[in-house]
């Protein structure tokens, strides 16, 4: 098959969340499977062409793009994700794309991606490479299905192309005032209310992906199954009810190249699930860069996170003086919201002989932290996919997780599955969003901690678990192939 895979962040080009990791990993894992496919995105001012060995892609010259009823010229470039032989197309236009931020709160933010959506897919009429799948990416995206099947129906070309539509994380919609109709040339019938682009009054992008796409996916199995729900879907639960039948979960995976304690260089000892000796002497340099003192019967907690309510910081700091007073060491690292930044560096000062943060990014320190932790929490109040309990399950650090979204697909509490007679279990979890609830799930992850037969039976089983991205590969092939017989 030939695939299309568009996005507006790629690792290693630009990344603000999870939506660029599965963009730089998931295409060249189709790639494996022996299938024809390239990468689209903008060139925004990060991407420097000499460091990623871009070509201006000069037969091509420029394109009149139509955006407000004006034709802005956009250039193209081409290079390879890194570790691969496939391509990746870069739409430029410095106006819109060399700003200081991937997303904007500016004016024309509509117009942007209007842009996008219709470069990539004039640029794919100039290259004359007819796609079986255009796999689109949140609501930067969403325009791609209705445009193929109005605005560019009359080229043949796409008479054949399915459209996939995937949701990372439906809080964020794109949505614009009614004047971006007009401003993509997109007939208003569509917009009529109650409308399969129209969303409480304003141009809604992500429902227009929804409405169109021949399939939608997101990016795990329970979110999925919670987005049908009001409280979960940010008010897109109808539309997406209405699609149940073309709407499936897949689970992310991770790139076990980068996130590997027998390989990780940013790691100053590696181990295996045969001999974990390493990983205590990663505890000991993590201690140590926090400045906290090393005892081997102490456990750690880790959080490496947006410090957001979405991530459960709300309940989170609501608990911080009832688990201060239990034993155990907890490092964060992550920024976000000014008011729990402000808190969670006061609670460190207060508690600065068990409690050490890092405000801010830190990509060693990362490698660190899952490493050297005995445990890692996120109690997230709702939770796509997420990304660190998969790394910390390799790394033997066992995660304490809310029961949501990808964290209910991949964390099976210990405690649930010995209750059913299974030993199988590889971390805690909780379902009520409370901080009695996270309270309880980190006091059981304590009590384990001490029994070392039972600790090393989890650890075991967290680590000899497959998240790899050949699985979630394979998955969405078949959903392709379903696609392309709609």
């Amino acid at each position: 098959m030939k695939i299309a895979f568009v996005a507006s962040e790629v690792v290693p080009f630009a990344k603000t969340g999870g939506l660029a990791d599965v963009a730089g990993s998931l295409p060249k894992e189709i790639k494996e499977f022996g299938h024809d496919i390239k990468v689209f995105m903008p060139k925004y001012f990060s991407v420097d062409e000499k460091r990623f060995g871009l070509e201006y892609i000069s037969w091509i010259g420029s394109i009149p793009i139509r955006v407000s009823g004006r034709s802005l010229e956009v250039h193209f470039h081409k290079g390879y994700l890194p570790n691969s032989r496939v391509e990746i197309y870069f739409i430029d236009y410095p106006r819109f794309f060399h700003r200081h931020t991937i997303y904007t709160n500016d004016i024309d933010e509509d117009e942007r991606f209007i842009l996008f959506s219709k470069s990539v897919i004039e640029l794919i009429q100039k290259l004359k490479w007819k796609p079986d799948i255009m796999h689109l990416n949140d609501w930067q995206t969403g325009l791609v299905p209705l445009l193929i099947k109005d605005n560019y129906s009359w080229d043949k070309m796409f008479n054949r192309t399915a459209t996939v539509f995937t949701i990372h994380n439906i809080g964020y919609q794109g949505s614009f005032p009614k004047e971006t109709l007009y401003k993509a040339e997109i007939n208003p019938r569509f917009f009529e209310s109650p409308g399969q682009i129209e969303h409480e009054g304003k141009l809604n992008f992500l429902k227009a992906g929804i409405s169109f796409a021949d399939i939608i996916t997101t990016v795990s199995e329970t979110y999925a199954r919670e987005l049908l729900l009001p409280e979960y879907s940010f008010g897109m639960h109808h539309v997406l009810n209405y699609r149940s039948k073309d709407f499936y979960g897949i689970l992310n995976g991770i790139d076990y190249n980068i996130w590997n304690p027998e390989t990780d260089k940013h790691i100053p000892h590696n181990y295996s699930i045969k001999d974990l000796s390493g990983k205590l002497e990663d505890k000991k340099e993590l201690l140590k860069h926090f400045r906290l003192a090393f005892d081997e019967n102490i456990p750690v907690i880790a959080v490496i996170s947006r410090l957001a309510v979405q991530k459960g910081f709300d309940i989170l700091l609501s608990s911080m003086e009832y688990l201060m007073s239990l034993n155990f060491q907890l490092v964060l690292l992550g920024s976000g919201e000014y008011e729990y930044e402000s808190a969670f560096n006061a609670l460190a000062n207060e508690y600065s002989h068990k409690f050490g943060i890092y405000v801010g990014y830190n990509n060693d320190l990362s490698h660190l932290i899952e490493a050297g932790a005995d445990m890692f929490l996120m109690p997230s109040h709702y939770e796509p996919c997420g990304l660190n309990q998969i790394y910390s399950l390799r790394y033997g650090t066992v995660p304490i997780v809310r029961k949501t979204g990808g964290l209910a697909d991949t964390v099976k509490d210990w405690d649930e599955m010995t209750a059913l007679g299974e030993d199988t279990g590889n971390g805690y979890s909780f379902a009520d969003y409370n901080g009695y609830a996270l309270t309880n799930a980190v006091e059981r992850s304590i009590r384990d901690f001490h029994n070392k037969p039972v600790w090393k039976k989890i650890q075991a089983n967290g680590m000899s678990e497959d998240f790899s991205w050949r699985r979630s590969a394979e998955k969405y092939i078949n959903l392709y192939k379903k696609a392309a017989k709609k």
